[in-house]
């Protein structure tokens, strides 16, 4: 088990619904952002001097861009039916961890300045003047939401946290209070083209060597190519398959399911990043620059289509938004889905009879899956309702000969989030990943238990690489955690190339010389 400075829950059966603790996680909260992150995104560097009125002028605006935002914050009855459907509720028992709790921060703020009786009768209504004790309150809780919409599956007017939190945290962005780790993410895309800031010359390095260990592992030649002008597909992927386990091995699947289809593929170095963290911070301006990349680099790369990879957030941003705010894309093949999942081409391909496996290949493993919140809840795969949870296990299905599904109950559109999503994959905020973390891992350890699973599956760079961290603190092995097409590509059958015996003499060749 990993070290802890926090108490680390125990794993149940039952994930049990927690007794109150008021303030229990009030000492959470993220470095703040610094200037030469906030600048880039058109934020203030710090705490602006007018920043109550700064705020509640920007809280005006938001209202009236987004009715549901009103209409969320009007029509809460508390009924209680949220209160438990929290991870991070289950997991820390802080009641401003509840969903209504974490609204009613916005809400008090929202009925003082906007409603009559707030104006007038404030203690009536719970009304409460935006002091600097209330911003602090709005800091450390509104970056203790992923935003994966949980709480609205089972809310009776549907009522969407995630947008109440990516409201609040614009509004603390626009007068100056801003999160490190998102904003200085955005700011290295706009710079470099990726989170990581990994310049071109790197990745064209790190495809170069993935092609190498492929070679070496297959005596296939399987391309990664990058900036190849008149390719058919344009694959954007997160930058933390480029290099990172379990993600590169991902991308090693990704080639080998495109070797196999005999397309021509491209990545790109201008936009090498799929994910869009200016979703997290609520900025549709940062998530329209952020899309805008693509565009321009298919447009560059005179593409046919455009196919993204294992993120989560990324395909809610892509699925959701990328053609509104990033369209049109007359440009592209109208034959197919702009955009297009990685597992609609894979899965694709299957029911094309395209593709060859040994599902053998993956008997050392027994899989469970797990719906990433942002796929599961704010996306759709293929052409039929569901097909966000289909598509994934009938890959799995294909590939492997033993999966289990985790309890009905924590699956699907139910399914519990990894406890690193919206922004809070940082370890200034560990206790709060781990302890958000437990009720997936129950689920998950009852599989184990019941099913003898040795490994699960997941299609969201953010979930695999929050698994990676937080499974040790419950006693499980990091490496439990693998990407989808992982298994995929240690299935597939792949067909050599014409060249590929040549370069295998050449290799011989050079052996014989370094003997010699």
């Amino acid at each position: 088990m990993a070290k802890a400075t926090f108490v680390v829950p125990e794993l149940t059966q039952y994930t049990e619904v927690p007794a109150v603790t008021s303030g229990a996680m009030a000492h959470s909260l993220p470095f703040v952002s610094k200037p030469e992150f906030q600048e880039p995104l058109g934020f203030p560097g710090e705490l602006v001097d007018d920043w109550q009125a700064k705020a509640i002028d920007k809280m005006d605006d938001l209202l009236g861009k987004y009715r549901s935002l009103r209409v969320y914050l009007d029509s809460c009855v508390k009924c209680g039916a949220c209160t438990d459907k929290c991870h991070y509720y289950l997991g820390t028992s802080d009641p401003k961890n509840m969903p209504v709790g974490r609204q009613d921060l916005m809400r008090k703020v929202y009925r003082r300045y906007f409603t009559l009786a707030g104006r007038f009768f404030p203690k009536l209504v719970g009304a409460e003047d935006f002091t600097k004790e209330v911003l602090d309150d709005w800091y450390s809780y509104f970056h203790q939401c992923s935003q994966c919409r949980r709480c609205s599956v089972f809310c009776p007017y549907g009522i969407d946290t995630a947008e109440i939190s990516m409201a609040a945290r614009e509004i603390m962005d626009s007068i100056g209070v801003g999160q490190k780790y998102c904003n200085e993410i955005i700011a290295k895309v706009y710079k470099i083209g990726n989170n990581l800031g990994l310049p071109g010359p790197a990745l064209a390095d790190t495809l170069e060597g993935l092609e190498e260990d492929v070679f070496d592992d297959t005596g296939v030649k399987v391309r990664f190519p990058i900036d190849e002008e008149g390719a058919e597909i344009l694959l954007v992927t997160p930058s933390a398959d480029f290099f990172a386990e379990p993600h590169v091995d991902g991308l090693i699947g990704y080639g080998k399911v495109f070797h196999e289809a005999g397309i021509s593929w491209t990545l790109s170095s201008h936009a090498s990043e799929a994910a869009n963290f200016g979703m997290f911070i609520g900025s549709y301006e940062n998530m329209r620059r952020v899309s805008q990349r693509i565009r321009e680099a298919a447009i560059k790369l005179k593409v046919k289509r455009i196919i993204f990879g294992e993120c989560g957030h990324a395909w809610r941003v892509a699925y959701s938004f990328l053609n509104t705010l990033a369209g049109p894309w007359d440009f592209l093949d109208p034959r197919y889905p702009v955009p297009q999942h990685i597992c609609e081409f894979t899965h694709d391909l299957i029911q094309r009879g395209k593709l060859t496996f040994d599902k053998s290949e993956n008997d050392d493993k027994v899989l469970t899956y797990h719906d990433s919140c942002n796929v599961a809840r704010a996306s759709r795969m293929g052409d039929v309702p569901g097909g966000q949870f289909d598509i994934p296990r009938d890959i799995i299905r294909a590939v492997c000969n033993h999966f289990y599904d985790m309890d009905e109950d924590t699956i699907r559109d139910r399914t519990f989030c990894c406890g690193g999503g919206g922004g809070l994959l940082t370890d200034d905020l560990m206790e709060l990943r781990v302890k958000g973390a437990k009720p997936r891992l129950d689920a998950l350890n009852n599989v184990i238990q019941e099913k003898g699973v040795t490994h699960m599956a997941a299609i969201c760079a953010i979930c695999k690489t929050q698994f990676s961290k937080v499974l040790p603190y419950y006693g499980m092995e990091m490496d439990q955690i693998i990407s989808l097409h992982q298994l995929v590509g240690d299935a597939i059958v792949l067909t050599p190339g014409p060249d590929d015996d040549a370069e295998d003499d050449d290799l011989d060749d050079e052996d014989d010389l370094n003997e010699e």
